[in-house]
């Protein structure tokens, strides 16, 4: 009699366990994932592909999976940890490692990281964004809206123009600048409460202030080579990263990812309204101020090796939720395969659109004008299909 009781205990708790995962075999989000996945590998092979040195598809695909670096743990070690950690770990004591066809060292070691990079800025700026529309309840929401994206380039543009040792901590820098600049805000439209229209008037705010002051700072730079830098983070670009900046980035995006994928169930219960979410016991301004540290933090990492790159945190979240939902168990998923899509293929138009353009193969656009010109408009969308803005 107990074991039969025993196992249907076993057979419940089973039934359960698959009913709270039941959301990740949801085939929206499937095909979700899938595309955008599809979709970066086929950007990216179009940005390994073209440049001043040409060569064609194949080749570029044969480079992409050189088993003379997939095969080679020092090689893969080397780009994505750093020379010294990879002879700590290997115990390589050579003064160099074999030599590299043509077309696998420009691809591994110019194009590819590039590719590493977008797509980590675009998960990245996604992931921030999504959590800001449920922090805030504000649809229109994002890093570049609340002034965070503003906040900390201006703390980039000062650690480059007038703290040079601060060089080698930007996504510390960063996050400084973007947690400083969401106080503001937050303390600006705070009122007996906050509501979605004062926060983001208050983000406005605060944004062209911090742009004002990061425009300022080119007067006080006498470096023509720190002031075409500065620029490049105000614009948002990916020209000349490298896998110094993967490693940048990396730590970072694991861990804000981590703990965003950990937090859906919190931003799901913030969504349900305040009220709510105390009669279930949550501490609501303590878990709204840890949720937006996360952001905060994932949308550093982005600017820290991308400069300031507008509207990818408010286009994705709602291109996602169109599809999966309000879910953030699902929007949160798709937004780390979604972002990356809509990035990689934008910096594919911002390296390759002056070569269409001019027919010349010099010269590129920053990938912060490409997002701009796509996210203009659609933010115009969302503000006239919004039909309730709430009361100031």
């Amino acid at each position: 009699m107990s074991s039969r009781v025993s196992d249907r205990n076993q057979h419940r708790s089973r039934r359960a366990e698959e009913g709270r995962l039941a959301w990740v075999r949801d085939p929206k989000l499937l095909g979700l994932c899938a595309a955008s996945t599809a979709l970066v590998v086929a950007f990216g092979l179009v940005q390994v592909t073209f440049g001043s040195y040409s060569m064609s598809v194949p080749a570029a695909w044969s480079a992409v999976f050189d088993p003379a670096v997939l095969l080679d743990a020092r090689y893969l070690l080397n780009y994505f940890l750093g020379d010294g950690l990879m002879r700590t770990i290997t115990g390589f004591q050579g003064e160099e490692l074999p030599q590299l066809a043509t077309e696998t060292l420009i691809v591994w070691s110019i194009r590819l990281p590039r590719v590493f990079v977008a797509a980590f800025v675009g998960m990245n700026l996604a992931v921030s964004g999504a959590i800001f529309q449920a922090v805030t309840r504000n649809e229109l929401a994002s890093p570049f809206i609340l002034g965070v994206s503003s906040g900390a380039g201006l703390m980039i543009l000062l650690s480059l123009v007038v703290f040079s040792s601060l060089t080698a901590l930007l996504p510390i820098v960063a996050a400084v600048g973007g947690t400083v600049a969401f106080l503001i805000v937050y303390a600006i439209a705070w009122k007996n409460g906050t509501s979605p229209v004062r926060l983001v008037l208050a983000g406005v705010i605060v944004g062209t202030v911090f742009s004002s002051l990061q425009t300022a700072m080119f007067f006080f730079a006498e470096d023509i080579g720190v002031v075409q830098t500065a620029i490049s983070w105000t614009t948002g670009s990916l020209t000349g990263v490298g896998w110094e900046q993967v490693r940048t980035i990396l730590p970072w995006t694991f861990l804000s990812m981590f703990l965003a994928v950990l937090s859906a169930r919190q931003l799901n219960v913030l969504l349900l309204g305040e009220q709510t979410a105390r009669a279930l016991g949550v501490s609501v301004e303590k878990v709204r101020f840890a949720l937006s540290g996360v952001a905060v933090l994932a949308a550093a990492a982005s600017i820290a090796v991308a400069g300031i790159v507008s509207f990818v945190g408010l286009i994705v979240p709602h291109l996602v939720r169109t599809v999966v939902g309000s879910d953030y168990k699902k929007l949160v998923i798709g937004c780390l395969f979604a972002g990356p899509a809509l990035m990689v293929a934008a910096d594919v138009g911002a390296r390759l659109g002056m070569m269409v353009i001019t027919g010349a193969n010099s010269g590129q656009l920053p990938v912060g004008i490409v997002t701009g010109l796509i996210g203009g408009p659609y933010f115009l969308y969302l503000m006239r299909r919004k039909q309730n803005l709430g009361e100031i």
